[in-house]
């Protein structure tokens, strides 16, 4: 039996536009994402390669679909050999829907963890540190690893 899917949703003054060009632009990545910075095309098909602060590949995964500004999904692979990259690539999805007066629901999901995943309680713990960071990032200016040790909050220490 599989674990099951991860699904987080979370509302953000933005336009959609916004949120897609701050999940897809590599550099704004990393003042909410623990450092890491991303690169693709993010074209059906092509690689999306995240990198950690010391420039190592960190995940990697095929861009599966891409309807700007509305869904995107791509696999995710660890990059590190390990008992993480060795349970294979699991598949993150983000819907962004316009709500209203300049609000839109982003609804990430997380999904393809096998049983007994390595992978599935760290992103638990990950994603909503990870989408807030976008939130706030979005509504204020301001990154929220300015105001937070992410990686506490996160469980990673």
């Amino acid at each position: 039996m599989n674990e099951p899917d991860f699904v987080y949703v979370i509302y953000i003054r933005a336009s959609a536009q916004a949120v897609w060009d701050a999940l897809t632009d590599g550099h704004s990545t990393a003042s909410f994402w623990y450092g890491r910075t991303n690169e693709s095309t993010w074209k059906k098909g092509d690689i999306v390669t995240f990198r950690a602060p010391s420039g190592e590949i960190d995940f990697t995964g095929e861009i599966t679909e891409s309807d700007p500004p509305h869904r995107l999904s791509h696999g995710f692979l660890h990059g590190a050999p390990g008992p993480m990259r060795d349970e294979g690539s699991s598949r993150v999805t983000y819907d962004i829907t316009p709500v209203e007066d300049g609000t839109v629901r982003l609804t990430l999901m997380h999904s393809g963890f096998p049983e007994g995943s390595v992978i599935r309680p760290g992103i638990a713990r990950g994603w909503p540190v990870i989408l807030s960071g976008l939130k706030t990032l979005l509504e204020t200016g301001r990154p929220l690893a300015d105001m937070l040790d992410l990686e506490h909050v996160a469980g990673r220490d």
